[in-house]
């Protein structure tokens, strides 16, 4: 390795590590704030702490990595241009994309380690990480109480409650209890609602009392035999003023911190898990779809008809109404039996659009996290090619102006990912363009800014914009002797002729057409070579 690359490359490593182990630790902390009522009040080790954390540190990777290479690509190379380094090795015929070698590199090296880093690491921490949070959450039933919605208490209890008050929120109120049945626990037959409540348990006792107040106690009653019984739905109902109910925290008490849990979500795959998982998805869901159409046609009665009864009639044969052959009581009869029946269809088609919007989602969502996987890789590359650049060109480095700019594209790129992806879960975008619309979108802007940069341009160049429009030519004033013989050129245009001695003026005029010069180039070369007294014949000699 050369010395130029292992300066440039050493510069990037060290900004790159410090970059990291910053943004890091600040996205640690957002996840503290966030997770923070899981973990407080509950006598948790430090031990368990650091190990949350330690698991919970993977998935923060998709968000880590990219704005740091984005960060540090500004800071390196706007250093390098603002210290006059790059102008230093272009003197030398060292190009941008030469500087640039050690790095690519180093960012391709990356840019797989982060593949297979988001295809076995995060998944495994994934799975860790739940695992841990639903353990924790057993260690104290108060804390596993949620306001606002159903938590598990044990495996026979439901609770809601609206609001907890006391010093160890052992005050409830508005609470609702679903108590499964022991013999199908599937089934929630039991139904206990309470204006008030108490949570007590005696000191190294393995008993937890909630003292319920003012409440109705309802129960479907199971019966064996009898299905004309069992289609009544028959239930008792009661009301009472205190009602006491022991849960046993044996469980509780004994919870193992590192238990496996049957736990499973498409964050929890690889792609050799996700690539079967999403057709045994895809399959099932079409095969419900099809069973459930047949299910409904069956429903209509129209399979009892034979295709090929028909009744031979004229066709000005006038009909009477199927109700008009039936006696009153029994038109009222059919009438509200069809009303039934098509109201629960009503329901059941609704009941079934809502179960499929879920399926809908979770395939969705299974597919948006197989393309996840190489969007980082991707995203490693595509960020890299903008962060460069553009540090090149605004020539600044540092943690100010470098750091905004990089937030803001990196808010930009995140945002737009985000949104695609909200909109891919409930079918409205497809998952794959959901996935990597940030990244295409960046990419035309990556290329943009390389090809500025390594022709020395600016982010916008106004003068080179408004030469575009001859409307607006006429109403530009230039101090210059060109503008005043109607030539118009860029700042870059004017500096070129006007720091060319003679001969290169004239080998301009000659070959400006394979230098890519405009025609206004030639003018102003035609022009200041006669303001250095080259004569006429000369002049036409070398436009023919």
């Amino acid at each position: 390795m050369k010395i130029l690359d292992r300066y440039i490359l050493t510069s990037y490593l060290k900004t790159f590590t410090s970059v990291f182990i910053i943004l890091m630790f600040i996205f640690v902390l957002q996840t503290i704030w966030l997770y923070i009522s899981e973990l407080a009040g509950k006598d948790l080790d430090v031990w368990i702490v650091l190990k949350f954390l330690w698991y919970v540190s993977p998935r923060l990777i998709p968000l880590v990595l990219p704005l740091t290479i984005l960060v540090t690509s500004l800071m390196v190379f706007g250093s390098f241009s603002e210290k006059y380094e790059f102008a230093a090795m272009k003197s030398t015929g060292i190009s941008l994309q030469r500087a640039m070698k050690s790095v690519m590199v180093f960012i391709g090296i990356l840019a797989v380690t982060a593949f297979f880093f988001a295809n076995n690491v995060i998944p495994y921490s994934e799975y860790k990480w739940q695992n841990l949070r639903r353990n924790i959450a057993q260690l104290s039933p108060s804390m596993a109480i949620v306001e606002g919605q159903f938590s598990s208490i044990g495996d026979d209890f439901n609770i809601k409650v609206a609001e907890k008050s006391g010093d160890r929120d052992q005050f409830l109120k508005d609470i609702v209890i679903h108590k499964k049945n022991p013999q199908s626990p599937s089934e929630n037959t039991t139904v206990i609602i309470a204006e008030e409540g108490e949570l007590a348990s005696e000191k190294d006792s393995n008993t937890l009392s909630l003292i319920l107040k003012r409440g109705n106690y309802y129960e479907d009653i199971q019966l064996k035999d009898g299905v004309r019984e069992r289609i009544n739905k028959p239930f008792a109902k009661s009301y009472f003023e205190e009602y006491t109910i022991n849960i046993d925290l044996t469980a509780f008490n004994n919870a193992d911190i590192d238990k496996e849990n049957n736990l499973n979500n498409q964050n929890m795959y690889k792609i050799s898990e996700l690539l079967p998982e999403i057709d045994k998805l895809s399959n099932e869901y079409t095969d419900d779809i099809k069973i459930y159409t047949q299910g409904m046609y069956a429903r209509t009665g129209m399979a009892q008809f034979s295709d090929s009864i028909y009744t031979k009639v004229k066709k000005d044969t006038s009909y009477a109404q199927v109700l008009d052959v039936l006696p009153l009581k029994k038109k009222s009869e059919t009438l509200n039996t069809a009303i039934d029946n098509v109201g629960s269809t009503l329901q059941a088609l609704q009941a079934k659009k809502n179960q499929y919007k879920v399926r809908t989602k979770s395939l969705n969502k299974h597919e948006i996290a197989l393309h996840d996987k190489y969007v980082l890789a991707i995203a490693c590359i595509i960020l890299f090619f903008v962060g460069a650049p553009l540090g090149a060109i605004i020539r600044k480095g540092g943690m100010g102006l470098p750091m905004v700019v990089a937030v803001i594209l990196f808010l930009t790129y995140h945002f737009i990912g985000i949104f695609a992806k909200n909109s891919a879960e409930d079918g409205t975008t497809h998952p794959f363009v959901a996935s990597w619309l940030s990244t295409f979108i960046m990419m035309p802007l990556g290329v943009w800014l390389t090809y500025r940069a390594t022709t020395d341009q600016g982010v916008f160049d106004l003068d080179s914009f408004f030469q575009r429009f001859k409307f607006l030519k006429r109403k530009k004033k230039d101090n210059t002797s060109f503008a005043d013989a109607g030539i118009y050129l860029t700042q870059q245009e004017k500096a070129l002729v006007l720091s060319r001695n003679e001969n290169q003026l004239k080998e301009i005029v000659k070959n400006y057409k394979e230098f890519d010069y405009s025609e206004d180039v030639k003018k102003a070369a035609i022009k200041e070579l006669k303001r250095k007294g080259t004569s006429e014949e000369e002049l036409n000699s070398l436009q023919e």
